[in-house]
């Protein structure tokens, strides 16, 4: 199983109502890109200093690297994607992604 782990800083102006909007459109990606598990999204909560300016976070767990890389490239993905990009602070600058491979 591989774990795709993406970290955000949205901008400042951005409102609850949107981000909300944004998980949703990837939320609902499972119905259409197979081999695509829960997608989990929160605020970082962490006590420790190394969040180095990431608020929000999202998971998606694949039940493949196959999958994975469905996801990747499916326009659905690209369109939500793009969407996020436009809410974070510079864009691709406010993103980090790290992919885990899990044993399930």
């Amino acid at each position: 199983m591989i774990r795709h782990c993406v970290f955000v800083r949205f901008r400042n102006d951005v409102p609850a109502a949107e981000r909300i909007a944004i998980y949703a459109d990837l939320e609902a990606l499972r119905s259409v890109i197979g081999g695509m598990g829960k997608v989990h999204f929160g605020a970082n909560i962490s006590p420790e200093p190394f969040a180095r300016g990431f608020t929000h976070g999202f998971t998606i767990d694949f039940r493949d690297a196959a999958a994975r890389d469905a996801y990747l490239v499916h326009e659905a993905h690209q369109r939500a994607g793009a969407r996020l990009v436009e809410a974070l602070e510079g864009g691709t600058a406010g993103l980090m992604v790290f992919d885990l491979e899990v044993s399930g």
